[in-house]
């Protein structure tokens, strides 16, 4: 039997609970799953990260591979192409409806379409990539100085390294910018990363389990690595990534949240209205990473 995973027709971080409880009920059903977007008007770098991990963590739960029926709206389906979406999508998911011979990149709001992070020499690669890009719009669009851009490029590499050293899986990253509406109303730099692996729960339990007792969960395991700075590894130092971006983000107003299992936890700017530690979500594989960075200076 085929069960039915709705994609919401505004999808980013904000509806993506809502994408989770389909995900999580049709697993919890059996069955091929079908992921329909043909409704879906607008999707964020962080829903189609988001999509690329449930099809990911489908593919790897059952023989049948995930359908997909892609978005009707040409924009959508042309932006969908040009961000990397179906280039990733097509070894996921079984594809049903018209999939544009569009370039990657085709957009300059791309600043790095969707792609894979599955060694060290991927984060490398997706950096050095970016890095001359993200700096010319973080100083000459956001207001950024650009000797503190540095920061961003570490950012970016902290936030993939995250899926080398603790997902046990690959993932992906993508990056855009664009005017963000939503009470900012300021152009903003977005980061999305997102796999399907054991989550950090998981991947801290071996040395941060016994130290929590019956207090350890998703949402006390993302309040360790994120607000503490702890790590899997037990060498001095290590674990200071998220930590790192935590500070970077902090000295230009950002936002980081991210998402691991049932939990999700948030370091917001007054910009934002997101909650610090939200529990009880609806379960979904891996970890997702999201991190804005706004325009310094509101444009009259």
């Amino acid at each position: 039997m085929t069960r039915l995973v709705d994609v919401p027709a505004h999808f980013d971080d904000r509806s993506f609970d809502q994408f989770a409880g389909a995900y999580s009920r049709a697993v919890t059903e059996g069955g091929r799953l079908l992921f329909d977007a043909h409704a879906t008007e607008w999707a964020s770098p962080y829903g189609l990260v988001g999509l690329l991990v449930a099809g990911q963590a489908a593919r790897a739960a059952s023989d049948e591979v995930p359908l997909l029926t892609a978005p009707t709206a040409p924009e959508v389906q042309s932006y969908w192409a040009r961000a990397g979406f179906f280039a990733a999508a097509k070894d996921l998911f079984e594809i049903h409806g018209r999939v544009p011979r569009v370039k990657p990149v085709a957009d300059s709001e791309v600043l790095l379409p969707v792609t894979a992070v599955r060694a060290a020499d991927d984060v490398h690669e997706v950096v050095g990539r970016i890095q001359q890009r993200a700096t010319a719009i973080l100083s000459s669009e956001l207001g950024i100085d650009p000797k503190a851009t540095m920061g961003f490029a570490m950012a970016l590499s902290e936030a993939c390294q995250n899926i080398v050293e603790h997902a046990g899986i690959g993932g992906w990253v993508a990056v855009q910018s664009y005017h963000w509406r939503r009470r900012l109303a300021r152009r903003v730099v977005v980061i999305a990363v997102a796999d399907a692996g054991v989550g950090f729960r998981a991947s801290l339990e071996p040395t941060q389990g016994r130290r929590f007792g019956d207090r350890w969960s998703d949402a006390t395991a993302l309040e360790a690595a994120l607000v503490q700075g702890v790590s899997r590894f037990r060498d001095p130092g290590r674990g200071q990534g998220l930590k790192g971006i935590r500070n970077y983000l902090s000295r230009w107003d950002g936002k980081i949240a991210i998402r691991s299992g049932t939990a999700r936890i948030a370091i917001a700017p007054s910009w934002d209205d997101d909650v610090p530690l939200a529990e009880g979500l609806p379960l979904f594989p891996g970890s997702q990473v999201l991190v804005i960075v706004p325009e310094q200076k509101a444009r009259p």
